[in-house]
């Protein structure tokens, strides 16, 4: 149905006359079109004509950016026929988020396709890769394609030994886009025997039993400055506790020691028969940088997709698209925001927007709902995705009536007000995740037109629903009905606004419409 109604579609909409005239574009495409210089009635670039043409034959998408945004293009031939194009755009920026940059690890990062070819291999890599004699593009040699396959079900880590250094490298298959990461720590140090510890890379360190430092070598200089202790002084009386507890139960934790910027392991080894301790040190610095970038990952992965999509597509599940046969969906915008626009510095307007669309998020976590997407100064969320229970209706309810609540407190740096009108739908719907380079979580249906009809018509600081939904919604709010309504698509129908909770005084509900409304606001931005 977007075809039909392209001024409701969240996404950008274009229609390309056969001589390559920009005819129409919807208000979704605005970035697009600022960012490429595109004018309604003016002809496209020549280049992105003919890659337009060349896309809708292959029926294959083509991306295009705009300022640091990135769009997948799908055109396709306008079902009435001339030759003209219907261009569906997509906006696949964040998935480009998702992309790590390995060539800033200082440990070894490679990539191997699924038949076992060599893809690509970071700086610190080289050695491993000359070692193993490959180039971009070879197969792994067979004993160290099978190690990667036995360490991936056993989730561990395998040993390489190249020009006397031994590697650990730990495969992780990244079924999304169905390659493999191996990623190496240098373990040539822990590999070794300790007879020397002059001549150890990893610090080593000695104390007597009643904390004072007996010995340390070369490679332990950095956590004897950090700790203001030489060969002779009493160990930080903080640190030596630290050290007795760990000798005491040889099962606990090893310690951690930050220095110059290096983050060590320190194992703890009483040597009960020679009256001293030794400390063994490792440099754990890249592996919590590697941690680190994973719980980035997650935190990115948790920001672009409901947490219950991101576990299918971690375990595998390739093509996400599910059929819900009730789902609540609300859309909000601000009212008048293209005046305000005006009003407003760019800066301004951006803090507008994240200051308001944040109280949007904090409502939307409180609640348990799925924000899907803000376009322009709207916001979309839904209910009903994912586990849990079916009073989704009153939670998204419970949501609009908060956000209503919670901008009529905003105001902006210049002390003005702000507005908001709010429609909301209970029905079936579609989900699924979309992209071939990025991808986002969407939700499709007549539910989703219904409930942005229906705040585009609504009234400012009121939540316009239809007679279905206030019965799915029951007790808990009051209503008022507001008569019949036009909606583009679905003709005049009857609407009704919530005003308020059961056990609200009923001069809050006019008190909020008062302190929302905006004199003269129309139903347009």
């Amino acid at each position: 149905m977007s075809h039909r109604f392209p001024d409701q579609n969240p996404n950008p909409v274009l229609h390309v006359t056969p001589d390559g005239r920009l005819e129409y574009s919807n208000p979704a495409a605005e970035a697009l079109c600022a960012a490429n210089g595109f004018v309604v009635d003016q002809p496209l670039p020549p280049d992105l004509r003919a890659a337009l043409a060349r896309a809708a034959a292959a029926g294959r998408e083509l991306e295009l950016g705009a300022g640091h945004l990135t769009f997948a293009l799908l055109p396709v031939a306008d079902p009435d026929g001339g030759g003209s194009l219907i261009v569906y755009g997509t906006d696949v920026t964040a998935r480009y988020a998702l992309e790590r940059f390995p060539d800033e690890n200082p440990n070894p990062v490679l990539r191997i396709s699924r038949d076992g070819s060599l893809q690509y291999a970071n700086a610190a890599s080289e050695l491993i890769v000359r070692g193993l004699g490959l180039a971009i593009g070879d197969p792994l040699p067979a004993d160290v394609r099978q190690q990667v396959e036995a360490a991936l079900e056993a989730d561990s880590a395998f040993d390489v030994d190249v020009e006397s250094c031994t590697y650990a490298l730990h495969p992780v298959l990244v079924e999304a886009f169905d390659f493999i990461n191996l990623y190496g720590t240098d373990v040539t140090a822990s590999r070794a025997m300790t007879k020397f510890p002059d001549r150890n890379p990893n610090p080593v360190l000695r104390c007597w039993s009643d904390g004072s430092l007996a010995y340390a070598n070369p490679a332990a200089e950095p956590i004897c400055r950090a700790v203001g202790a030489r060969v002779g002084d009493a160990l930080p009386a903080e640190l030596w506790d630290r050290i007795d507890v760990a000798r005491r139960d040889p099962a606990s934790a090893p310690l951690e020691v930050t220095a110059e910027e290096r983050i060590y392991e320190i194992t703890v080894v009483a040597v009960y028969e020679f009256g001293f301790i030794n400390l063994y040190g490792t440099d754990v610095t890249a592996a919590r940088q590697v941690a680190k970038a994973h719980e980035e990952n997650e935190r990115l992965l948790l920001n672009i997709l409901p947490a219950s999509i991101a576990a299918r597509l971690r375990a595998g599940e390739m093509v996400i698209a599910d059929r819900f046969e009730e789902l609540t969906v609300l859309f909000a915008d601000v009212v008048d925001f293209t005046p305000l626009t005006a009003r407003l510095s760019a800066g301004e307007l951006v803090e507008v927007l994240n200051s308001v669309f944040s109280i949007f998020d904090r409502l939307a976590d409180r609640y348990g709902l799925e924000k899907i997407k803000t376009i322009g100064d709207a916001y979309m969320v839904v209910g009903g995705i994912g586990p849990g229970a079916n009073d989704h209706p009153m939670r998204v309810a419970e949501m609009g009536m908060e956000m209503i609540d919670e901008v009529g407190r905003y105001r902006t740096s210049g002390g003005a007000s702000i507005a908001i009108r709010v429609g909301m739908h209970v029905g079936p719907a579609i989900a699924g995740v979309i992209g071939i380079k990025k991808f986002i979580y969407d939700v499709w249906g007549d539910t989703v037109n219904t409930a942005s009809r229906l705040e585009s018509t609504g009234e400012p600081g009121r939540i316009q629903v239809l007679p279905d939904t206030m019965h799915r919604l029951g007790h808990g709010f009051r209503f008022e009905p507001r008569g019949m309504v036009e909606l583009k698509g679905k003709g005049s129908m009857e609407t009704w606004q919530i005003v308020g909770r059961d056990g609200e005084p009923a001069s809050m509900g006019t008190r909020r419409s008062e302190s929302k409304g905006v004199p003269g606001a129309g139903n347009g931005d």
